[in-house]
């Protein structure tokens, strides 16, 4: 079980409120790409759609997860999750659109499981919350999860779906989609530590968690992305290629 009055991602006393002034500069950074794409014509506004849509959707967030966090029941925790997992479910085949609404119940299987049961053996095994819902540290550990499970499963099936039409034989079509969908999990690997400190470590270290301590808690994160990314994959894979399989 977590110690008393630890948190998953920041003591609140160690750090130091961002000015709305100062937080305003870092749109310099992003405009300066938005300007890059609009004179190299490749769709600024659907860039600022994007951004813009992450502002409203993290302003929202963040008001409404004070009164989550609040929560004495599990139903209101595991309506949450089950709204992630359609959602990353939905958005994951952006990279097929044509095949969207016909992939979506495989989807949303290999989310539910694959992240679902990923997300499960962290928050029992692992951390040990109690009460096992506790929504302060279920919920930010499911958006890790079931974002992992997205973006894997996006991989997966832009790149089946581009073998497919190429006539690859199935169990070579699946090896190079399994492959294609673990390259952004694998290098964040071979990285962490030496290019890259995790946005989660770092936020730790920056409310004043002991560094060996934030480690440990980004072994569990990179242990746990990389483990529902796998299975999230190889189970959609596994879903679309089975009438192949059986023929």
């Amino acid at each position: 079980m977590l110690p008393a009055g630890a948190s998953v991602l920041a003591v609140e006393e160690g750090l130091r409120p961002i000015a709305l002034e100062r937080l305003a500069l870092v749109a310099v950074p992003a405009l300066a790409v938005v300007w890059l794409m609009y004179r190299w014509q490749l769709g600024a506004g659907g860039a600022i759609y994007a951004l813009a849509r992450m502002l409203g959707q993290l302003l929202l967030v963040g008001f409404f997860l004070v009164h989550i966090f609040a929560a004495e029941g599990p139903w209101l925790v595991l309506g949450i999750m089950g709204m992630m997992m359609l959602t990353a479910s939905w958005i994951a085949l952006r990279t097929v659109p044509e095949q969207r609404k016909g992939l979506f119940s495989k989807s949303l299987v290999a989310v539910a499981l694959g992240g679902g049961g990923t997300l499960a053996w962290i928050a029992i095994g692992v951390l040990d919350l109690d009460p096992w819902y506790a929504p302060r540290y279920l919920i930010p550990i499911a958006g890790m999860v079931f974002s992992a499970a997205l973006n894997s499963v996006s991989l997966a099936a832009e790149r089946i779906h581009s073998e497919l039409e190429r006539a690859v034989p199935v169990a070579e079509a699946r090896a190079t989609a399994f492959r294609a969908a673990m390259i952004p999990i694998t290098n964040s690997l071979f990285a962490v530590g030496l290019v890259s400190i995790p946005g989660m470590m770092t936020g730790q270290i920056l409310s004043g968690i002991a560094p060996p301590v934030a480690a440990r808690y980004q072994i569990m994160v990179m242990c746990m992305i990389f483990g529902a990314s796998g299975l999230s994959a190889a189970l959609f894979l596994r879903l679309v290629l089975k009438d192949r399989e059986d023929a």
